[in-house]
């Protein structure tokens, strides 16, 4: 994916409400009227959501007489999801280094827990 579609998709995906508009659209496509409903926006305003989305390839609209339905693109949401399985590998080292941390607390716990007993 390119550095600019990278950027555009992820900043697209920096508010909730395209969010969860494409969280809709994982269901199924759905026209703006169907789209509004679950949200305390007006129409144009969830449309200016849309153009985000569709600027930004994760949406697709397209034209069945008056109504523009629009539909999940997925490919480019596969494509940030290749980006982050980069990173994979440092969150795993993170979490596998916080889990031995952990278990040593927790090993530490159990060694001082007869000593913290026997002084009350």
């Amino acid at each position: 994916m390119q550095e600019q579609a990278l950027t555009a998709a992820f900043a697209a995906l920096a508010d909730p409400t395209r969010r969860a508009i494409l969280s809709r659209l994982a269901l199924g496509e759905a026209n703006v009227t169907e789209l509004v409903r679950p949200f305390k926006l007006s129409q144009p305003a969830v449309s200016r959501h849309l153009k985000v989305l569709e600027e930004a390839g994760l949406i697709t609209r397209g034209r069945v007489a008056q109504s523009r339905p629009c539909r999940l693109a997925p490919e480019p949401l596969r494509q940030m999801a290749d980006w982050l399985d980069g990173y994979r590998e440092l969150w795993d080292k993170s979490f596998g280094r916080l889990d031995e941390y952990l278990d040593e607390l927790q090993q530490q716990e159990k060694l001082d827990a007869p000593h913290t007993a026997k002084r009350r």
